[in-house]
């Protein structure tokens, strides 16, 4: 694969995957396996700036590495690992904090948001964008899939690789980003954008019960059965898009704006759909779920990987500001 572009993306481990990770970040970046040279990772140094039990951060990265097994991720020809188990990438955050002024990290969104908020910012916090610069620099990444609301994190690596690069030469490939315009907010069963910290999620992998009871309980306006509807403003439909058909959404807006259609025959469908896509994946995500050794096998490997290329981007990096090279993969 040495002619494809190298792809990076992370994850953080805070939370079980639900629907609006998997539309959003999860189901893109297992498509460009067929396409790039790609590297997903478990952004757990990026966790740490808000988990505070080791227990939880440990469970949740078995939660992604069974989902990453489950929806088919090929582990031999990419690369999937732990941040945490490549300490390369904490080297490089620091040698490029020394070139990265405090203006940039001042105008990021996360930090002027919690600001804002009036939240307690802790310097890893206020210090996240490097980070994620480094994550991207240290493998040579030609491309990191974003949404359009994240370009501003691959923007400013770019600003710091161009930085470093004009200080001391060419060191570090300046990424690009590659927009997943296809992605829209996801909506919870509240009808707010999907999280974990909102409660409003559509489990990923759960009993067929479990989601088909999470989808019955999307919100929807008073409109009555024989009302016309709005398929553009119904937070129902704007999940069943994720997982039809055009023609299949073509009918059920027919359907909407005709009236004699309920919410309930939507939502039904709905869960139909979703099911349909995720439902075969589901009992390989609880079996390896309880293979802790396997995951862990799957970790080390990947890390393997990992840490060799990142070893040899740091090199290039320590001879540019003047320290000499290592040689080792820890």
């Amino acid at each position: 694969m040495a002619h494809r572009k190298r792809t990076l993306s992370g994850i953080k481990p805070t939370g079980v995957p639900h629907l609006g990770n998997f539309l959003g970040m999860i189901k893109p970046a297992l498509a460009l396996q067929e396409t790039h040279e790609a590297f997903y990772f478990i952004a757990d140094y990026h966790a740490l700036t808000t988990v505070r039990n080791p227990q939880e951060m440990r469970e949740q990265t078995y939660d992604l590495v069974a989902t990453f097994a489950a929806l088919k991720m090929d582990f031999e020809r990419h690369t999937f690992f732990r941040q945490s188990d490549v300490p390369q990438v904490t080297e490089l955050t620091w040698i490029l904090s020394c070139v990265t002024p405090m203006g940039l990290l001042e105008r990021a969104h996360a930090y002027k948001d919690a600001h804002a908020k009036g939240q307690e910012i802790n310097q890893g916090l206020f210090a996240y964008p490097v980070l994620m610069a480094s994550d991207i620099l240290i493998y040579d990444s030609h491309e990191v899939p974003v949404g359009r609301d994240q370009k501003q994190h691959l923007e400013m690596t770019r600003d710091i690789a161009q930085r470093f690069n004009h200080l001391f030469g060419a060191t570090f490939i300046v990424p690009e980003a590659r927009i997943e315009e296809q992605v829209a907010t996801i909506p919870g069963t509240d009808g707010r954008k999907m999280s974990k910290s909102y409660r409003n999620e559509l489990p990923l992998f759960s009993t067929e019960k479990e989601l088909r009871n999470a989808v019955m309980r999307i919100v929807t306006d008073s409109k009555s059965v024989e009302d016309a509807k709005d398929p553009d403003t119904c937070n129902v439909f704007q999940i069943f898009r994720q997982f039809s058909s055009p023609q299949q959404q073509k009918e059920w807006a027919v359907r909407y704006r005709a009236g004699g259609m309920g919410y309930g025959e939507i939502k039904q469908a709905t869960f139909e759909a979703i099911n349909a896509e995720i439902g075969p994946f589901r009992d390989a995500f609880f079996q390896i779920r309880d293979n802790p050794k396997k995951m862990e096998e799957i970790l080390a490997a990947g890390a393997a990987k990992a840490r060799r290329i990142a070893q040899e981007v740091l090199n290039r990096a320590r001879h540019r500001v003047g320290f000499m090279a290592r040689n080792g993969d820890s």
